[in-house]
């Protein structure tokens, strides 16, 4: 479902219904994992850290939340003259297959990992907060994680940074076969009974990923607007696996 939308359709209003999320969720077996049914689709592609995110809320409750990224650590490897700083690579996840719905054309934006997000109240559509999970194609499971912390399981800005990530297939991975499309790689922290729970229910469980290894599960920015009227009080936390810091100009 991922392309640009100028030339690709896609029924965005189907894929957020309330229905849509029943039919996926049933889906799941709690019992076995997906691979282990022989019922699973993914892909691997590569990634680096050279990106970087942050978030800003003032006292308006006006809100940017911002990804900057070359991709793939020196982007194309090109320096315009004089300028000091590389072009990004971004056209890397073009497809040279004409049917693919991320072929390449001219004009047209590539497939990328850049979702920067922000979080608004069903309610009034007013600011709860702006949010980013950098880290590859981790973002889109970095950002349910983080947004399942906050809003399932009520947790601060830092304390849903700070909580032990699952990453599926990653990105970083160290290992080229095609099964490592199905390794989940968990970080330390996370309850020894609940890994062998999964080890039984058949999920190639990769644990515990610790050190530098836990650039895998991306670094986050969290800035919440808890009232729905007012900036007076923001609450914010930075990634404690990266060097971000929560600041009040």
């Amino acid at each position: 479902h991922v392309a640009d939308p100028r030339f690709a359709t896609v029924d965005v209003a189907h894929l957020l219904s309330k229905d849509h999320g029943r039919f996926r969720a049933g889906a799941i077996d709690m019992s076995r994992s997906a691979a282990a049914g022989g019922n699973t689709a993914s892909s691997r592609l590569g990634s680096a850290s050279e990106t970087v995110q942050f978030c800003v809320v003032d006292g308006h409750g006006n809100a940017c939340s911002m990804i900057q990224s070359t991709f793939m650590g020196f982007g194309t490897g090109i320096v315009p003259s004089g300028c000091g700083f590389c072009l990004q690579n971004r056209g890397l996840n073009f497809s040279l297959d004409r049917a693919h719905r991320n072929a390449l054309v001219g004009g047209k934006r590539p497939f990328h990992t850049i979702i920067p997000g922000l979080i608004t109240r069903e309610s009034d559509g007013s600011l709860y907060g702006a949010f980013g999970c950098m880290g590859g194609f981790m973002q889109p499971q970095g950002h349910f994680q983080l947004v399942s912390n906050l809003v399932d399981l009520e947790m601060d800005a830092q304390t849903a940074l700070d909580a032990a990530r699952f990453c599926v297939g990653s990105s970083y991975a160290r290992d080229d076969d095609d099964r490592s499309n199905h390794h989940v790689y968990i970080e330390q922290g996370c309850d020894h009974n609940v890994l062998n729970t999964l080890r039984n229910r058949g999920h190639d469980i990769h644990a515990p990923v610790v050190g530098a290894d836990r650039a895998m599960f991306g670094r986050g920015q969290i800035i919440l607007r808890k009232h729905p009227h007012t900036s007076a009080v923001l609450e914010a936390g930075s990634d404690p696996r990266a060097d971000g810091h929560a600041t009040v100009q």
